[in-house]
């Protein structure tokens, strides 16, 4: 009985969620609302309705309790009560490995094809290698934390003391269990900021100079112009988005890691900024731009669901006209760092041969950060250089 209640539970979840927020906001409101569910009825329930996501529209003519127990299977790599009330002869297969289980499951279902996991998977680029991409979606990723210079051995010193899961990518970045209250763990915030490794990779393309003056133009809570901070800290900087709220974020995380000296701007960089801006002239700007964020989609596999293909022509828009309003404001022989969290060309190679093309930078670099190897983000990075 305790399976055909979860199912019941799934079931309106997924019927009342309308895509308007954020899943794990949604879900914070329903249990909230809920306040029967214990707290295995709500780890159940957001397991169910998070694997369901993940296989996006794999068989999608398939009834939604049929999708759903193949999601569990896929997802999970020990049996649960829930599947074996439901698919008994499916224990055993809980313990193959990935490939065994996407085998099986074609057996069963004729017109099952990993590639139906992404949207647009045609137009993924060649770099990407797109089984182990597709496969990427069935885990959930981890939590990635980049200890401040000098504190390296106090946090690894501490999580080793308090038993607490973790490995160690490099010097300074450290991958945690998803789901682990972090601040709860690492109570001195100063010494660490939460960040994805594929994001603290975008730093090698900064190369700031000291006394430079940079912009990071739309900033949103801060992360990268931090990174860009830790590598270079005599550095004058500018932060701007056009959310006054994410910039009160930022104020907050600037302020716990000890960064005060900058300046905040709140701007619509559709529009032209030289009533803000003046004269202002930089020696790097940071275009970490806003985008169908389809190299995240592992941490929201609600956009899986959702997405429309018309999204790629609106965000690829958007990026050409704020790229138009910021490309002014830099200096020649410097650099622009153009970024997005999308795997999708259109907004990735296409959007840096049309910044040549129109403003005449150069192109120093770019590089698809591919995540899935990590159990992280994936994300693409460019230098391009003013004339």
């Amino acid at each position: 009985m305790k399976a055909i209640h979860q199912l019941a539970t799934f079931k309106t979840i997924l019927e009342q969620y309308d895509f308007s927020q954020p899943l794990n906001r949604f879900l914070a409101t329903f249990y909230r609302q809920n306040k029967q569910m214990g707290s295995t009825d709500r780890r159940i329930a957001t397991r169910l309705i998070y694997n369901y996501f993940r296989i996006g529209k794999l068989l999608i003519n398939e009834p939604i309790e049929t999708r759903l127990l193949i999601a569990e299977l896929l997802c999970n790599s020990q049996p649960n009560s829930f599947v074996n009330h439901f698919k008994p002869e499916w224990e055993s297969v809980f313990l193959y490995a990935l490939a065994d289980k996407i085998n099986y499951i074609q057996k069963l279902f004729e017109g099952f094809n990993i590639a139906d996991i992404f949207p647009l998977h045609q137009q993924l680029p060649l770099e990407i290698d797109k089984e182990a991409f597709f496969n990427s979606f069935f885990i959930q990723p981890d939590l990635f934390i980049r200890i401040k210079k000098g504190e390296e051995k106090n946090v690894l010193k501490f999580l080793v003391a308090n038993n607490i899961a973790h490995k160690i990518i490099d010097t300074q970045t450290i991958a945690l269990p998803n789901g682990i209250k972090v601040d709860a763990v690492l109570t001195d915030k100063a010494v660490y900021e939460i960040q994805d490794v594929s994001s603290q990779a975008v730093g090698e393309f900064f190369k700031p100079q000291k006394w430079d003056k940079w912009w990071d133009c739309c900033a949103a809570s801060g992360g990268k112009t931090l990174l860009l901070h830790d590598l270079e800290p005599d550095i004058k900087l500018v932060v701007s988005d056009i959310r006054e709220s994410i910039l009160l974020n930022l104020d907050e995380r600037f302020k716990t890691a000890g960064l005060r000296n900058y300046q905040k701007k709140i701007l619509d960089l559709t529009l032209n900024p030289a009533p803000y801006l003046h004269n202002y002239e930089f020696d790097g700007i940071i275009f970490d731009a806003p985008c169908t964020g389809s190299g995240t989609w592992g941490r929201t596999p609600e956009m899986l669901w959702q997405f429309e293909e018309h999204k790629i022509k609106f965000f690829s828009d958007l990026q050409r006209r704020i790229a138009t309003q910021i490309i002014p404001y830099l200096k020649p022989g410097k650099p622009l760092i153009y970024i997005t969290c999308s795997v999708f060309k259109q907004e990735n190679q296409d959007q840096t041969d049309w910044l040549q093309s129109q403003f005449g930078l150069v192109l120093e670099h770019q590089e698809i950060i591919k995540g899935y190897h990590l159990k992280a983000d994936t994300m693409f990075v460019a230098r391009l250089v003013k004339t």
